[in-house]
């Protein structure tokens, strides 16, 4: 096993966390043997990390419902994301927990802390809990949980204190990574059909939430016109694709298919956000960014023809709701994370360096400027790729997506 930890001074300490971990687990296991369950009845399941990671794990959630149709299916993720998971129709209850290594300005809870809260989940009883991060303490929250048999990944430290540990696989999609767990820590239950695995939807959207979608796009929404949306921010300068260039894109597609923009973005953003909303006509652009919250986003994201972003939260938002993406790709590897429906596009240049997929901790030669892998991108290359889309015609609202209570008038 290897871990995938970049940083080598980290990677030390968890190698060397991991040996004694296994000590204390080898000990531990004389006296308590674990046996996975057949047909479990409480299930834990952990994703604490950012929007985009728990989206990506959306169609492994499902396979656990489809596996254990009669389970209660608590699913723990940080409050960023806690109206994203109680909007996923597979889980039963929803509990948040932030990290303080993922919560943003110096927020959540140390490991300490941590700890007790997860020693709090034993009183569930769970037969079975799954941890789809690839962390060493997250692995140890799933330990402290008590259920009778844990599963994640040993590939980030960690994997002594689970019953099963797997090797994420890092050339391959985070979706299918996901599955893959959910596979093991059913293997030997009968396998559900395919056609079964895709029947319940990823996502319930409220009615409130795509009523007011609708209203926002107003008659745009009913009169025929192509509706474009237009993410600016990469939400990290490693990932900033130059504004002026999305604002070229748009203008383009309002000139050549008299397209109107949707900018989708937060307050934070508005600088970014007026870069493009300045190059286009007053009469060819909703500005229908600010603080939405993030099921007010996929209702929004889901009534688009076309989604144009870079790799970001609502990428992976738009995919699930099923809206065509193209997407401009820097550092990050597309075959862990691009959307994968069969309309979505991804643009990027093929660098010596590129992927590095090096977010977090960019090379120091990428630091304070826009990337080459970004750089390279051409205005061109993403209009071409955005009128392919166009041209293919894929409807607006696929079946990826249900409204909870009703249907609202389309």
């Amino acid at each position: 096993m290897t871990l995938q930890i970049a940083n080598p001074r980290e990677r030390a300490l968890v190698r060397a966390a991991d040996a004694a971990l296994g000590l204390v687990s080898s000990v531990a296991r004389t006296f308590s043997r674990h046996v996975r369950p057949q047909d479990p009845r409480r299930i834990l399941l952990l994703r604490l990390e950012r929007i985009g990671d728990l989206l990506m794990t959306l169609p492994a959630i499902r396979d656990v419902r489809t596996l254990a149709p009669a389970a209660e299916i608590d699913l723990v993720v940080g409050r960023w994301n806690a109206s994203m998971a109680a909007a996923v129709p597979s889980v039963s209850k929803v509990m948040t927990v932030d990290a303080n290594w993922l919560a943003r300005e110096g927020g959540g809870l140390g490991m300490g802390a941590l700890l007790r809260t997860a020693r709090g989940w034993r009183a569930s009883k769970y037969d079975l809990a799954i941890n789809f991060e690839p962390d060493i303490r997250s692995n140890l929250l799933l330990a402290a949980s008590g259920a009778a048999w844990t599963i994640g990944w040993q590939t980030g430290g960690g994997g002594p204190v689970l019953d099963e540990a797997l090797d994420f696989d890092p050339t391959t999609h985070t979706i299918d990574n996901a599955r893959r767990l959910v596979r093991a820590a059913f293997a030997g239950s009968p396998a559900a059909p395919s056609t079964e695995l895709n029947a319940v939807p990823l996502l319930s959207l409220p009615e409130s939430a795509v009523r007011a979608a609708l209203a926002r796009l107003g008659a745009h929404r009913t009169n025929g016109t192509t509706l474009v949306g237009v993410h600016t921010s990469g939400g990290r300068a490693i990932k900033q694709w130059d504004p002026a260039r999305f604002a070229e894109v748009a203008t383009h597609l309002v000139r050549e298919r008299h397209a109107t923009i949707v900018l989708t973005g937060t307050s934070d953003e508005r600088m970014l956000i007026d870069v493009v909303k300045r190059a286009l006509p007053a009469a060819s652009v909703i500005d229908a960014s600010g603080d939405l919250d993030l099921l007010e986003l996929a209702a929004l994201l889901q009534q688009l023809d076309l989604f144009v972003t870079g790799d970001t939260g609502p990428m992976h938002l738009a995919a699930a709701v099923g809206t065509p993406v193209v997407a401009v790709f820097g550092p990050s590897a597309p075959h862990r994370y691009a959307p994968t429906g069969p309309a979505d596009r991804i643009v990027r240049v093929d660098l010596p360096c590129s992927p590095c997929n090096r977010i977090r901790q960019p090379p120091a030669r990428c630091v304070g400027h826009t990337p080459d892998c970004l750089v390279a991108v051409s205005s061109e290359a993403v209009i071409t790729a955005a009128l392919a889309v166009l041209d293919r015609g894929t409807p607006r609202v696929s079946g990826a997506v249900r409204l909870s209570s009703g249907q609202a008038s389309r």
